[in-house]
């Protein structure tokens, strides 16, 4: 049998509170009041301990109470516990105290502002991180955040995820380009240019065309590199309309897309890590999303 771990399974943060108590505050009383518990479990919470550890800790007089030789060794590494202790806590409450949601290019588009100021005056105990990420789960499968916005085509499957709306393509452009002074572009023309793809964490795939009518591709490796090579000239690229509310950029201009699918927009977490604000979240994406769908019909 190995007693080593027999001994430190019934070791408790409680034994080492009390043992840091009674020598801090130089008697058992004292320590009792300190601990807020009698002084009757302060006495048997030390007994636990000696009795766990096979040593004496306390030298126990009726004038004073003073660590043994092995006490002050044992006081040393239960401080240092206590402290690993109460870092846990407290890290893990900031934790919550925080909401970060990844994506891969842009946030929630034209209404990320709307976002960050509603969810600031309904949940102000939680602060909002909003951090780009450039993985196709947005940083989620990293761990690197609490829940991502995914607009690309992905298996859903291993997450727990929910839809908050659709969001129109656009064509990517840059801004010398002829196309660049029309109101919108076809779908069926973008066969005729090269187009621009991030396979990695692009929304855009031949699924939208199809054969032989498909565009040559260009494939680049994040949003940065897109943005560069459509202001080439040399190549147009088609993108969801948050990608143009977010990047605004010199040398680039965003057209509408006309007879293009609508892109999904899914919020996504981990299935047994949910942060406590998620169905918040997932709450205000579907409202700004059904408002705007809400304007448009009103509108027509």
């Amino acid at each position: 049998m190995d007693t080593h771990r027999g001994a430190s399974a019934g070791l408790e943060l409680k034994h080492l509170r009390c043992l840091a108590a009674v020598i801090d505050a130089g008697s058992f009383t004292d320590a009792a009041i300190e601990l807020g518990v009698s002084q009757a479990a302060v006495s048997r919470n030390l007994l636990a301990l000696e009795k766990i550890l096979g040593v004496r800790v306390l030298h126990r007089t009726s004038r004073a109470v003073a660590p043994t030789p092995a006490g002050v060794q044992v006081l040393a590494r239960a401080r240092l516990l206590l402290s690993g202790a109460e870092e846990l806590v407290a890290e893990a409450a900031a934790g919550h105290a925080r909401l970060h949601i990844g994506h891969a290019w842009s946030a929630f588009g034209r209404h990320t502002t709307e976002f960050q100021r509603r969810w600031h005056r309904s949940h102000p105990e939680t602060e909002l991180r909003l951090i780009r990420h450039n993985a196709p789960t947005g940083g989620l499968a990293e761990g690197l955040c609490d829940l991502a916005v995914i607009r690309a085509p992905l298996d859903l499957g291993p997450w727990s995820h929910a839809l908050v709306g659709h969001e129109r393509r656009v064509v990517a452009l840059a801004s010398d380009d002829p196309w660049a002074r029309r109101r919108s572009v076809r779908i069926d023309e973008i066969a005729t240019r090269t187009l621009a793809i991030d396979r990695r964490t692009g929304t855009t795939t031949m699924n939208l065309w199809s054969e032989p009518a498909r565009p040559s591709v260009e494939y680049t490796h994040d949003i940065d590199d897109w943005l560069a090579v459509i202001a080439t000239g040399r190549c147009v690229g088609v993108t969801p309309r948050a990608t143009a509310a977010q990047y605004r950029r010199d040398g680039i201009t965003y057209r509408p897309l006309r007879d293009a699918v609508p892109v999904p927009v899914h919020l996504m977490w981990r299935r047994q890590d949910a942060h406590p604000a998620t169905h918040a979240a997932v709450a205000l994406a579907i409202d700004l999303y059904q408002e705007e769908e809400k304007k448009r019909t009103s509108a027509r």
